[in-house]
């Protein structure tokens, strides 16, 4: 399989499956973005290249990565053993230039993310962020391996982000949502029935389920699977009409996750982790 540098319609890279002609795009310099995934004929990321094109403005669109934190902190201030860090909204993996090569076993793409001056400030631990992101029949696979390099305790949260294409905002469902959900517009538990008529006006919500959630889009003809597997299986919907797109997005633990202990993940010195999910494509 491929991995071709494109200029067109903005710089990335593209990998592609000769077999089944599906693809992506990704922009390693813009924080390790998979900033586009066309499955058969059907271009399944949503992207706004208009903003994209713009450095000054943060990204609508690909899979940003959330790290070192999900959500923001009070104040934007991490207490730590070490003191007090600041640290803005989602972390800082979205934000810097990862290193990518193509998988030994042809099938994707390899993007790792390490410690900087500037990340140490923030936070004050030595890392390695590994995600193998692989085309599958019909899916798009992400394997996500966080290895502690620092001789503390490193406590963390990891999720992504991604924006997904809809034929419009209105008559779209999920399945697969538990009754409740945390409503992150007012930060209380709230009815995800009634959160999700509100979906074509603005939600933001984290749900705990059980198993898959499956957004259908009835008009497109498409559904759209998200396969978590512990503990990686909090899920993140959210929607900023009038865009015609929603986030899916898999989250190890909830906002302040660090300051609660909810779901936070703490690796011992020299240990790793690994976070893996999954997306497929589905007719309806």
């Amino acid at each position: 399989m491929p991995l071709i540098q494109r200029d067109t319609p903005y710089p990335h890279w593209e990998f592609s499956d000769p077999s089944s002609g599906d693809l992506l795009r990704v922009v390693p310099e813009r924080g390790g973005l998979i900033s586009g995934w066309r499955c058969g004929d059907r271009e399944v990321v949503y992207l706004d290249l208009e903003r994209f094109l713009d450095p000054a403005q943060s990204v609508r669109g690909g899979f940003p990565v959330l790290f070192p934190i999900t959500g923001g902190l009070p104040n934007n201030e991490l207490p730590l053993p070490q003191g007090t860090f600041t640290i803005g909204q989602h972390g800082f993996a979205r934000q810097l230039p990862w290193q990518m090569e193509p998988l030994a076993d042809g099938r994707g793409v390899q993007l790792q993310l390490s410690d900087t001056p500037e990340t140490l400030a923030a936070y004050p631990f030595a890392f390695l962020l590994s995600m193998e992101v692989r085309l599958a029949a019909g899916a798009l696979e992400i394997n996500t391996t966080v290895t502690n390099r620092s001789e503390a305790p490193m406590p963390f949260s990891f999720g992504l982000h991604p924006y997904f294409n809809l034929s419009s905002l209105e008559g779209v469902s999920f399945e697969g949502l538990p009754d409740g959900c945390l409503n992150h517009l007012t930060m209380a538990p709230a009815s995800t029935a009634e959160q999700m008529q509100r979906l074509a006006t603005g939600i933001d919500l984290l749900v705990r389920p059980t198993g898959p959630v499956r957004l259908v889009d009835g008009a497109a003809g498409t559904s759209l699977e998200l396969q978590p597997s512990h503990p990686f299986d909090l899920v993140v919907l959210w929607t900023e009409p009038p865009r015609p797109m929603v986030c899916i997005e898999p989250w190890s633990g909830p906002r302040q996750s660090l300051l609660s202990g909810d779901r936070k993940i703490e690796l011992a010195p020299g240990a790793s982790t690994e976070l893996n999910t999954r997306y497929a494509l589905g007719q309806v």
